[in-house]
């Protein structure tokens, strides 16, 4: 497949953001470093590691457009004291109030729950992380139909009224509301919280990056809140998940990623979109059979993932 343009670069996002215009980037999709004392990050305390990220968010919020979003992912932070067991801070806590400084609004605190992690032995073991949906204004992209579910009853009739034994559905599937759930099988946008597995060992896109994001997840977010030619960027691009998805659906791709290897193994990945022979997870659907006489667009993103 031929691809939009995309820049995918070894520098640091702080350096990239201060070079860029205003409001040239209709969509950030990230997930930062999480401050475990991974390969790729210091491990520091919470305070300093908030203070790290929040210039790069002030610069966030200084190129998206007026129309566009942030969805910024994370997951906890656990301090470990010597003699401690070490005490939980949800990051999206802490972030929600630096973005709300920024003047951004909050439209969805998203829940991804994924089936696989760490056992631990002093608390419940972590099994879902969080993505906060943030605008610049209440002008904002939102794509409703491409992100549509099934109805759960399509050939159900108003029983009355004028309407009386027209469809009472829409013919694109169900308006999603707030809380979506998306299992393994069954995609279904209902709910808040996305079942999506992470990216382990036996996962299709498993490249050496320790925390991949996964591609499915990234999808979601482009095909609702961007539009075809819109610029995404992902500032912590990591092994170019958000690039993918973005190129994938006809965006124009920005990434910033300070580890050479990282952005090695991205590029073999583009690489193998554009020859058509990327593995990726793919988005499971159950099509619930309509009428025969109820018109469906096969536009509708359960028809055509």
């Amino acid at each position: 497949m031929k691809l939009p343009p995309y820049r995918y670069e070894c520098q640091d996002a702080l350096t990239f953001l201060k070079k860029e215009e205003s409001e040239s980037v209709d969509l950030v999709v990230t997930s930062p470093p999480y401050n475990l004392g991974k390969e790729y990050e210091t491990r520091t305390s919470i305070e300093k590691y908030i203070e790290w990220l929040r210039p790069i968010c002030e610069e966030l919020v200084r190129v998206v457009s007026g129309k566009g979003s942030i969805c910024w992912q994370v997951g906890n932070y656990v301090e470990r004291r010597s003699g401690s067991k070490g005490e939980v801070f949800p990051l999206d806590i802490f972030f929600y109030s630096v973005f709300k400084d920024l003047g951004l609004k909050l439209r969805n605190r998203i829940i991804w729950r994924f089936g696989h992690g760490l056992q631990c032995k002093n608390r419940f073991s972590g099994r879902y992380e969080t993505i906060l949906w943030f605008t610049k204004s209440d002008d904002y992209t939102f794509n409703l139909d491409p992100v549509r579910i099934p109805s759960k009853y399509p050939g159900k009739k108003y029983y009355k009224g004028e309407k009386k034994g027209q469809y009472s559905c829409n013919p694109l599937g169900k308006n999603p509301e707030d809380v979506w759930v998306w299992k393994r099988v069954v995609a279904d946008w209902e709910k808040e919280i996305w079942e999506i597995p992470n990216v382990k060992s036996n996962h299709p896109e498993k490249t050496i990056h320790p925390c991949q994001f996964p591609i499915e997840l990234c999808e979601r977010c482009v095909l609702a809140l961007s539009n075809e030619g819109d610029v995404v960027y992902d500032p912590f691009a990591g092994v170019a998940s958000t690039l993918i998805a973005a190129l994938k659906n006809n965006r124009i791709a920005w990434g910033t990623e300070v580890e050479k290897k990282y952005i090695e193994a991205g590029l073999q990945h583009i690489e193998e979109l554009e020859n058509g022979c990327l593995k990726y997870r793919p988005v499971y659907q159950e099509i619930y059979a309509p009428p025969a006489d109820l018109p469906l667009v096969q536009g509708a993103f359960a028809l055509n993932s």
